[in-house]
């Protein structure tokens, strides 16, 4: 990188910790430091859920993916608008109603104690461990840039969000979330603006889709229903609106986001236009990594992405079969850059014949190049059984540090690290005010005031020192931007469900509701473990089972008693 590379990486940086600092001062008491005294309009909540969701991995792992796998991806994130008015219709009128500073204090009053202390743990513990997550992939960049060691970098990025957030709480991240989006948004599109560019002059954006089309990355939909397969348009419908439910309506790190809301209309707008903005931002993030796929049509891509992996395998003595595969590899590619010019060629001239032949050869060539790599791979793996075979997370980042002009690659990079310390710093907020008002408050006899806000601060870096030891394991998980939401859906399920029984099914009481939530995680986790279900129907499975476990338990429990349901 260059000087003015590190100039704006630096001064972007410094800017979010100054600002979120200036902005989060004052906060002394409970009420402004978890809630940001409620004084929130629409567009500040907009913001602050689009950026807790878009940390580092939407814009590291998400175009790898698209790269690797295709668009189909996109499917994960159908049932999401609807999920938006749904929650905006029942659960911001009943939270705002209730003034609670985290969604489980609902619960307690509905249910009781060790219901609402149920739910608290189980959002604790997978948001615990999704914010290492999102502290590895900003160290991932460290590691490549400077070649330092990745444990260092983690602990590095971890300090630089703590030191606002500690300080600040909610109103701290929530202003600068709002500037760490423009600085997203401009970022990604600059990188979208250049990957057409840089194609060659007589390739147009229409040859590049038509490429991307007939190689396999823009298929989108997928309408077979497999149980199995993780991205068709069932499993995004459904698993997918069971997962938005939620994460939206029950995870803290985001109902934090618009309990800011000065009124019930300006959470519900908040919700609306994150609906509205999400799925169309998540397209042409992914569309981005399918331009990059055919912009490596042209450019002949690294045999392996990985720089640590690669660097490991030549100082070994796998060191001649990953060159042999390597140069068979750079062959390869430069005969599908032939063949992907014949298809062009032939597309322009409008020869139907030709264009068929030219797109069985460009398969060809692709499915050969493939079988180098996987020559390559497998060296790797020789050289160190433990290496990672999957490199999606490197390929945008090694576009960007290769490809880029001087200056766009700071600005890019800026962009990555504003996404991980929002979505980070929003999450150790959540998880902070969490501790705070379900542990310390209700089980220690904890009281507001001045003493209140400096527990909040010990809890949020005691969080934050939590996700940087589980951030040391994350290198193990393959696809971040799969691992994280694998993660959310072993326990969305079950929490969705507690939520929904005490909203809707009002016969039921706490301890049916307890119960049946614990054998409902299990049966989730089993199948984790010893199926091949598709992760996003865990939240189905979870949330019916919850459901269904309770009414059952609630036959056999003793005095059952009406509770009012709380609804439309």
């Amino acid at each position: 990188m260059s000087r003015l590379d590190w100039a704006i990486l630096g001064a972007s940086l410094a800017f979010i910790v100054l600002y979120g600092l200036w902005k989060g001062r004052g906060s002394k008491d409970s009420d402004g430091y978890l809630l940001s005294n409620r004084d929130a309009r629409w567009f500040t909540i907009c913001l602050s859920i689009m950026a807790t969701q878009a940390s580092a991995i939407t814009f590291l792992s998400t175009p790898g993916q698209a790269y690797a796998d295709g668009m189909r991806f996109i499917q994960f994130y159908l049932g999401l608008p609807l999920a938006m008015v749904v929650l905006s219709i029942t659960v911001v009128p009943i939270f705002h109603r209730l003034k609670v500073y985290t969604a489980y204090e609902y619960l307690e009053g509905r249910f009781d104690l060790k219901t609402r202390t149920l739910a608290a743990t189980l959002f604790l513990i997978q948001r615990g461990l999704a914010v290492g997550l999102t502290v590895f992939a900003p160290a991932l960049v460290l590691s490549v840039l400077l070649g330092w060691n990745i444990h260092v970098n983690i602990i590095l990025v971890g300090a630089l969000v703590m030191i606002y957030t500690v300080t600040g709480g909610t109103r701290a991240v929530s202003w600068a979330q709002s500037y760490q989006m423009l600085i997203i948004t401009v970022g990604m599109l600059v990188a979208g603006f250049m990957v057409v560019r840089q194609l060659p002059p007589d390739v147009s954006f229409k040859d590049a889709l038509h490429v991307a089309g007939n190689m396999g990355r823009l298929n989108t939909i997928d309408f077979s229903f497999d149980l199995t397969n993780r991205y068709n348009l069932w499993s995004g419908l459904i698993g997918g609106f069971f997962l938005a439910l939620s994460y939206f309506g029950t995870d803290q790190s985001q109902v934090q986001r618009y309990l800011t809301g000065s009124s019930v209309t300006q959470s519900r707008m908040g919700l609306l236009a994150n609906g509205l903005f999400k799925v169309p931002m998540q397209f042409l993030i992914l569309l981005l990594g399918a331009l990059v796929f055919v912009y490596y049509q042209f450019v002949p891509p690294p045999v392996f992405f990985n720089p640590a992996a690669v660097t490991g395998v030549l100082a070994s003595s796998e060191a001649a079969a990953y060159r042999s595969a390597e140069s068979a590899y750079e062959q390869a590619c430069r005969e599908r850059t032939v063949k992907v010019q014949a298809f062009l060629k032939a597309r322009h001239e409008g020869d139907p014949v030709g264009v068929e032949t030219a797109r069985g050869a460009m398969d060809a060539a692709q499915a050969k190049a493939t079988s180098f790599r996987a020559d390559a791979i497998k060296a790797i793996q020789r050289s160190d059984p433990s290496a990672n075979a999957s490199d999606t997370n490197y390929v945008f980042l090694s576009y960007v540090l290769h490809s880029l002009p001087a200056g766009l690659i700071g600005l890019v990079l800026a962009a990555v690290f504003a996404a991980s310390m929002s979505s980070m710093s929003a999450e150790i907020n959540a998880l902070g005010a969490t501790t705070v008002v379900d542990v310390y408050r209700r089980l220690l006899g904890g009281t507001g005031g001045k003493r209140e806000v400096w527990v909040g601060r010990l809890a949020t870096f005691g969080w934050g020192c939590f996700a940087i030891a589980f951030a040391e394991y994350a290198s193990r998980l393959g696809t971040l931007v799969e691992a994280v939401n694998i993660l959310g859906s072993l326990f969305y399920g079950t929490i969705l469900g507690i939520f929904l029984v005490a909203f809707y099914v009002k016969r039921v009481k706490g301890g049916a509701a307890f119960y049946a939530a614990l054998i409902a995680e299990a049966c989730v986790l089993a199948c984790f473990f010893f199926t091949r279900l598709s992760f996003l129907w865990y939240n189905v499975v979870g949330c019916v089972l919850v459901m269904g476990f309770s009414l059952l338990f609630n036959l056999f429990w003793p005095k059952p008693e009406e509770f009012p349901a709380v609804g439309l």
